[in-house]
């Protein structure tokens, strides 16, 4: 269920650098939260200087950069693995941005399993038809 999004100044992203954050911000997700790539979006929306703010000032006449990522996990995932995410995506966007981390601000929603739906389906059903299966497994084998 891993679902992040980037919010991005149209003037800080290329195509390339755009590829680049999809792509190893997916790979951050699968690899912090030990889930199948398959399983992560990432979106990233890009924004016209001209219609957001940093401290009062619009950006296009300030020059003023702004970036801001937020990312869902389901209740129960550990702090430590929250703080992973948010460090690292914070790390990818400077790295690629080559921008200040002073400048980049994220959240972490959490989202209730039963709040959660997976092609319709709540994730706490999808949680409890994947435990049953594995134990439907063990009793064959």
């Amino acid at each position: 269920m891993p679902v992040a999004k980037f919010h991005l100044s149209e003037t800080l992203i290329t195509k390339a650098s755009a590829r680049q954050i999809l792509q190893q911000a997916s790979a951050i997700y699968a690899e912090v939260l030990d889930s199948p790539i398959e399983r992560t979006r990432v979106f990233i929306s890009s924004f016209n200087p001209d219609y957001v703010a940093v401290g009062g000032e619009v950006c296009a006449d300030s020059e003023t950069i702004m970036a801001f990522f937020e990312f869902i996990v389901l209740e129960g995932r550990p702090l430590e693995q929250r703080t992973a995410i948010g460090e690292q995506f914070t790390r990818l966007l400077c790295h690629t941005l080559n921008i200040d981390r002073s400048l980049i601000r994220g959240y972490c929603s959490l989202v209730k399993p039963e709040d959660w739906y997976i092609a319709g389906t709540s994730a706490s059903a999808v949680r409890k038809a994947e435990v049953d299966a594995r134990k439907q497994g063990q009793g064959n084998g």
